[in-house]
C-alpha cells in the first residue's frame, strides 16, 4: 500500500484551523512526534512557528531545516534546569518558566549569551499534581523577584489544562489566565500581551476565552510520527 504524502493532507488540517480561529491567533504547530518531511509539508501550508518538547530532538530538526531561516522555535515542554543553556541558544520562544529559580537562572544564562527568547510564565489555575506551574497567588508573590530580573524578555502566559474538564470548566480556567495577565498588566506588567493557552482537543474554547497562540500537535500531524 502506497504511503499517503503528507504535503496534501496536513495542508488541509492547517487550513481548517486557521478557518476556525481568528487571523490574529498564532497556530503554533506541535511537531515534537513528527518527521521534518511532515514540518516541512506544514511549512509549506504557511505554518512558521513550531513548538518542540524536548531539547536534543529540536537541535536535530534544526539542522535538518536550517534551510527553513524563517521558523519561529517555540520551547513547549518541562524545561530542567541543565538544559536551560540549551534552549535559550536554540529558541525563539521558552512557553515554560514555571518556577522563580528556573527565571533567575534564565536571567543569568541570557547575560552570558546576549541572546534573549521571548518568555512565558507557566501558570496552573487549576488543581492538577501532573503539571508545573505558578498558582495565582504564587505568581503575584514572585512578581518583587521577577522584576528584577532585567534580562528577561517575559511576554505573556502559558497554560496546560488538567485532564478531565468539561466545556464550561475549560473556559472557566482559561479566562482566569486573562484575568491574571490583565491583573499584571494593571501593575505595571505591559508586555504581558500573549496568552499561550489551548491544544487539540480545546483551542476552540481557548479562543474563546482570549488565547493569542494555540498549540495544535494531533490535529495536524496525526498519521505522521517518527514511527511511521
Amino acid at each position: 500500500m502506497t504511503e499517503v504524502k503528507p504535503d496534501v493532507i496536513i495542508n488541509d488540517r492547517i487550513n481548517k484551523i486557521h478557518n476556525q480561529i481568528p487571523a490574529q491567533v498564532n497556530l503554533v504547530a506541535v511537531s515534537k512526534y513528527t518527521t521534518t518531511e511532515a514540518i516541512r509539508a506544514a511549512y509549506a501550508a504557511g505554518v512558521r512557528d513550531f513548538g518542540e518538547s524536548r531539547v536534543q530532538d529540536a537541535k536535530l530538526k534544526q539542522t535538518e531545516l536550517a534551510d527553513l531561516e524563517d521558523i519561529t522555535w517555540h520551547m513547549i515542554g518541562s524545561l530542567q534546569s541543565n538544559k536551560a543553556r540549551q534552549a535559550i541558544a536554540k529558541f525563539d520562544w521558552i512557553h515554560s518558566i514555571d518556577r522563580l529559580s528556573l527565571a533567575e537562572q534564565c536571567d543569568r544564562i541570557i547575560a552570558e549569551l546576549g541572546k534573549s527568547p521571548k518568555l512565558l510564565l507557566q501558570v496552573k489555575l487549576a488543581e492538577d499534581p501532573t503539571k508545573s506551574g505558578w498558582s495565582e497567588a504564587e505568581l503575584i508573590a514572585d512578581l518583587p523577584q521577577l522584576k528584577k530580573l532585567a534580562n528577561l524578555d517575559i511576554v505573556g502566559l502559558m497554560t496546560i489544562l488538567p485532564i478531565g474538564l468539561d466545556d464550561e470548566q475549560a473556559y472557566s480556567v482559561f479566562s482566569r489566565v486573562g484575568d491574571l495577565a490583565e491583573k499584571l498588566r494593571s501593575q505595571g506588567w505591559v508586555n504581558i500581551h500573549e496568552l499561550s493557552m489551548g491544544m487539540s482537543a480545546d483551542y476552540a474554547i481557548a479562543v474563546k476565552a482570549g488565547a493569542t497562540m494555540i498549540r495544535v500537535g494531533n490535529q495536524i500531524f496525526s498519521g505522521y510520527s517518527h514511527q511511521n
